[in-house]
């Protein structure tokens, strides 16, 4: 009966209860559990195969530019990060909240990292996340205008539990793209959580976005609720680089 049970397994896509069948067969103690036992093992396993391939699928559509997450996170370098702030987002209450996040600081400072933590910490969490820059949401939206699937799109960005959207406010924009960008920010509202990470300070959002009418409207939705985290200090690269320095140095020829 063993062949087939596990060929019936596999059949019903059942992967998980399939090869812990599999691994508990290869146990020696399996006779002194009961059936029960044995059965909730085998569920357990299951469970945690779907969890799995789940996150995996969900970390595969965000395309995150970096393979970060929280505990990795440096906090031996002072950057102005702080420790009650960072858990609260954890709990990915700021999601449930809809809320909007800046992340701001110089080139360097570890933006994009922090933003691809938080994105990894709310797949982990179960929620639909999708990583892009600006200029690259700009361009998508422009190519799906012309090929007329641009409402099919901007359903999709409403969708997205988590929104992250890396170099903000980086170029002026054009009448086109401020009223692309928009809709985006109008769809998301109070609707679902965005992530903006910039070098740029907010106080020149505004000159960004270029018309003052679109600017007043884009940034009252994402900045007045939004939660901050302003980094400061040196650039990580610049102080990483000199730590590898000094670790050359200090070994023995």
């Amino acid at each position: 009966m063993k062949h087939p049970t596990h060929e019936a397994l596999r059949r019903l896509r059942l992967y998980g209860m399939a090869r812990g069948l599999e691994d508990l067969e290869r146990q020696p103690e399996r006779n002194q559990l009961s059936f029960d036992d044995q059965l909730a093992l085998l569920v357990e396993r299951e469970t945690a195969e779907r969890a799995n391939t789940a996150l995996a699928s969900r970390l595969k559509r965000a395309r995150l530019r970096q393979t970060a997450c929280l505990e990795d996170l440096d906090w031996r370098t002072p950057r102005g990060l702080d420790r009650t702030l960072i858990r609260d987002l954890a709990s990915c209450r700021w999601v449930r909240e809809h809320q909007p996040l800046l992340v701001t600081g110089p080139t360097g400072i570890g933006k994009t990292f922090l933003a691809c933590a938080l994105g990894n910490q709310a797949a982990r969490e179960g929620y639909g996340v999708f990583y892009t820059r600006l200029t690259r949401l700009l361009d998508d939206l422009a190519t799906a205008r012309l090929d007329g699937s641009l409402a099919r799109v901007l359903r999709r960005l409403a969708r997205l539990e988590v929104l992250i959207i890396d170099d903000w406010a980086m170029t002026e924009l054009t009448a086109a793209q401020r009223l692309d960008l928009m809709e985006v920010i109008d769809d998301r509202h109070d609707r679902a959580a965005t992530v903006l990470a910039t070098q740029i300070p907010v106080a020149n959002w505004h000159r960004s976005i270029g018309d003052a009418t679109y600017a007043d409207a884009i940034l009252d939705r994402v900045v007045h609720r939004a939660l901050r985290i302003e980094l400061t200090g040196e650039s990580m690269r610049r102080v990483r680089a000199a730590d590898q320095k000094t670790a050359r140095s200090a070994t023995p020829s």
